[in-house]
């Protein structure tokens, strides 16, 4: 694990550690006649890394697109917390509620494959940019000093991932591991207040797993940012979270820290499994 600080602020948010951050109530979620959230509602607490988990379909994926704006769920309050106040993010832009401060990851990787890795990292500035145009096509004065700040932001995001030997590299020539750590890398420039990473583990190897989750640790311990995680590896999620979320079927069956989820009879009926409830054997019985 590196131990050395981060030298630019990742964390946007400057609420006190514990205090609640983002907070999802009664939030229902319908496609025609299918029922992807019922009346799902949670709290993520600043500096915590907060994991959501259940079967394929039970609507993972779906609360964080709510979260991030990509939906519009029929009811519900999702709210995040900040400074100034709370903020409701119904209704808002995805963009809008980026600015916020809220950057994600997706479980397909969303990225400019025709972009190289620094490229795409810098794309994750886009929405700091305040330089008028004038300034900026010439590239002089505020412009430059700008450009240079937010490169050096990057660079360090760039250290912290192990990301130099391909910096250069167009995402289309990259191994897939890679790919999934330029995604958090680009979620990461955006100075989160919080960061929702859907499944950024899936399809790895056991190295790049345990790779990817001491990227997060490193992120959530270091740099102080609070995140939410989609992940199906158990074992993963048992070591890495401060507290997780069961969904099934669209409704929440248990919230709480990993060793009560790891032993609640409901959790184990739906989602781990009969062989997950015995000591050492939390990933038995989870999907891939």
């Amino acid at each position: 694990m590196i131990t050395r600080e981060y030298r630019f602020p990742l964390n946007s948010s400057t609420l006190p550690p514990g205090r609640p951050l983002l907070e999802v109530e009664d939030l229902s979620l319908r496609f025609g006649g299918v029922q992807a959230l019922a009346g799902v509602s949670l709290q993520v607490r600043q500096g915590e890394i907060h994991a959501v988990i259940g079967p394929n379909g039970a609507g993972k994926s779906s609360l964080l697109n709510c979260v991030s704006g990509l939906y519009r769920p029929q009811r519900g309050r999702v709210t995040l917390h900040t400074a100034d106040g709370p903020v409701k993010l119904l209704g808002r832009a995805p963009h809008r509620i980026a600015r916020l401060g809220v950057a994600r990851s997706f479980q397909n990787i969303e990225l400019f494959r025709h972009l190289t890795v620094l490229e795409n990292l810098l794309l994750g500035r886009h929405h700091r940019l305040s330089t008028a145009l004038l300034p900026a096509l010439l590239w002089y004065g505020p412009a430059r000093r700008q450009e240079i700040a937010h490169r050096e932001l990057v660079e360090e995001v760039i250290s912290r991932l192990e990301l130099q030997a391909v910096r250069h590299q167009p995402v289309a020539s990259l191994a897939y591991g890679y790919a999934k750590r330029v995604e958090l890398g680009r979620a990461l420039c955006l100075q989160p207040a919080i960061l929702l990473l859907d499944e950024p583990m899936a399809g790895m190897n056991t190295e790049e797993k345990e790779d990817m989750a001491r990227y997060v640790l490193d992120v959530n311990e270091l740099a102080g940012v609070t995140v939410v995680l989609i992940e199906h590896d158990m074992d993963v999620v048992m070591d890495v979270s401060h507290r997780i979320t069961v969904l099934d079927f669209g409704r929440l069956i248990a919230s709480g820290a990993p060793e009560q989820i790891r032993d609640d009879p409901a959790v184990i009926d739906a989602y781990l499994g009969e062989a997950a409830a015995g000591p050492g054997s939390a990933g038995a019985g989870a999907p891939a």
